[in-house]
């Protein structure tokens, strides 16, 4: 299938950095990918082919890796794009929420007006690990009143579990690859 064979594709444009950002990390690089344009933009079309059904009035993406994937995926559906941001990086007024990642803290900001209440919110990130970032944003836009059911990503870390707690928060988690 066709469909394998891309997606074999894509993951080999997934580099390991060992000890990144700090001792004991592989970080996993997706620039590789981004510069290729004909593997990303079948990154892209293949990211989207796992929203089939569903329906989202925006599309929110995580600082700052996500933003790449996220635009484009709001591009290929036709919605506006929101900005999920760290701390004092966004003018207006904003929703924040602090939270753990493998190794550290950081806090995420939305503002306030950009996801209203009732709407469809997808979610989109380069790479989940633990969940906690996914799991922050879900409790920031549950204050909102916002419905986020659902987040896509380009690579699940399967060893980290994050699918099965962001599962337990009420996120269903799709990836394109996992690793």
């Amino acid at each position: 299938m066709k469909t394998n064979k891309n997606i074999k594709a894509i993951a080999k444009s997934i580099k390991d950095v060992n000890n990144f950002p700090r001792l004991g990390i592989v970080f996993k690089d997706v620039t590789p990918l981004l510069k290729n344009p004909k593997k990303f933009d079948l990154c892209i079309n293949e990211m989207v082919k796992l929203l089939k059904n569903k329906k989202y009035d925006i599309v929110a993406g995580m600082e700052s890796r996500g933003f790449w994937f996220a635009v484009p995926i709001a591009q290929k559906l036709g919605l506006g794009f929101v900005p999920i941001r760290k701390k004092n990086k966004l003018p207006r007024k904003v929703i924040s929420t602090t939270y753990e990642l493998e190794y550290g803290f950081d806090t995420l900001c939305v503002h306030k007006d950009d996801i209203k209440k009732h709407q469809n919110v997808l979610v989109v990130d380069d790479v989940i690990a633990t969940g906690g970032t996914i799991i922050a944003v879900k409790k920031m836009f549950d204050k909102l009143g916002a419905n986020f059911k659902d987040c896509l990503v380009l690579a699940e870390l399967k060893s980290m579990n994050g699918k099965e707690k962001v599962k337990k928060v009420g996120v269903n988690l799709l990836s394109l690859i996992k690793m």
